[in-house]
């Protein structure tokens, strides 16, 4: 059992930085906990806090209802993959693996079965005597995991562990990670990573972490599907969810919104009779607009278009200097660049800000 509890944790540099404020969180044993940010949100630092490797300001971390802030990295039941691997050159596959366990004085037989179990999961059976300067880059990555699993910690963290390796290796590996915690249903993992689709295919959660705190947690469909904020709606999904200016000019189960392209959208979010006149954005993915037939939702100018193959992504002028709209068809469509294109959406596709925030009501 390993059950994590962050109540209120905070990091503060020097007395005066702060890093962190406010961290709630329950991880539950078994689950695959996925940390997701900009760039300096504080996800590596907040990893390293359960690690143990930073201090904690403020508030308090517990792992199965046991009080963690003071107590040292080694005592804590937990192992660490990090993004360099941080393997020993010197020291042949099956070495760097037993070196923790030697380390802590394990009797030899125990230390063997670990290696061969690790092994075995791990596909490194064939690669035991061999130096790291033999392997690749996803297998070194393999053996930094396997220095973890043969440890049999409470808890596994991960921080960054694809991000050196190719984008052949990155997918490969990937997989071989999904299929790792599914050989180890009972084991806690939580994974830190800038990359959208590691998170959406690996996590049984996603935390959204922005602004010195937590911007939402849930299910990665949970995120695509019902974003709390502005802020997740955009970061979750790739390219980013159009949001387009409006004003509500209707209220009631279904909200209509007049558009500043000049666009309607009548959305199933009800909304109060004091929200008339409301300024609001509208909410569309790029995978879920189409060619409108009648009543666009956008009426644009392409002015570049990627095609990707299976999809043609489409990037309109931007009003305003605002973000251009983007729009994802499927299939390849040539002769589209500077054209002037409609497109619409399903309405149960459209989501509905208002001050940043969802109007979707829980």
């Amino acid at each position: 059992m390993a059950d994590l509890n962050l109540s209120n944790v905070a990091k503060v540099y020097g007395g005066k930085v702060e890093v962190l404020k406010d961290i709630n969180l329950d991880i539950k044993t078994g689950e695959l906990i996925v940390f997701v940010g900009p760039s300096g949100c504080g996800k590596s630092t907040l990893l390293r806090m359960i690690a143990g490797l930073e201090s904690i300001s403020g508030g308090d971390f517990t792992i199965d209802g046991e009080r963690m802030n003071d107590v040292p990295p080694a005592q804590r039941g937990i192992a660490m993959v990090f993004q360099s691997y941080a393997l020993y050159p010197h020291m042949t596959v099956r070495d760097n693996m037993a070196f923790a366990m030697k380390l802590a004085k394990k009797p030899e037989a125990e230390i063997n079965a670990a290696i061969e179990n690790a092994a075995r999961i791990l596909q490194l059976e064939p690669y035991l005597d061999r130096l790291p300067k033999a392997l690749s880059g996803g297998q070194r990555q393999r053996v930094a995991i396997g220095r973890a699993i043969v440890r049999d910690p409470k808890v596994y963290l991960f921080d960054e562990p694809l991000s050196n390796l190719d984008a052949a290796l990155r997918v490969a590996t990937r997989i071989e990670i999904a299929q790792l915690k599914e050989s180890m249903p009972n084991s806690t993992m939580v994974y830190v990573t800038h990359d959208q689709v590691e998170a959406m295919t690996l996590a049984d959660k996603i935390v959204v972490l922005a602004n010195k705190g937590i911007a939402q947690v849930g299910s990665p469909l949970e995120l695509y599907e019902r974003p709390d904020n502005e802020f997740v709606a955009q970061f979750i999904g790739s390219p980013s969810m159009n949001l387009l200016p409006g004003q509500i000019t209707e209220t009631g189960a279904n909200t209509k919104v007049k558009l500043s392209g000049g666009g309607t959208a009548i959305i199933p979010i009800a909304t109060e009779a004091s929200d008339q006149g409301r300024a609001v954005n509208v909410g569309v993915r790029p995978e879920d607009l189409v060619i409108a037939e009648s009543d666009p939702l956008f009426a644009g100018k392409v002015n570049i278009t990627e095609a990707l193959g299976e999809v043609t992504l489409l990037y309109f002028e931007s009003e305003n200097g605002g973000e251009p709209v983007v729009g994802k068809l499927p299939g390849i469509h040539k002769d589209i660049r500077g054209t002037n294109v409609e497109l619409t959406a399903a309405p149960e596709k459209l989501h509905l800000f208002a001050d940043g925030l969802s109007m979707r009501k829980k």
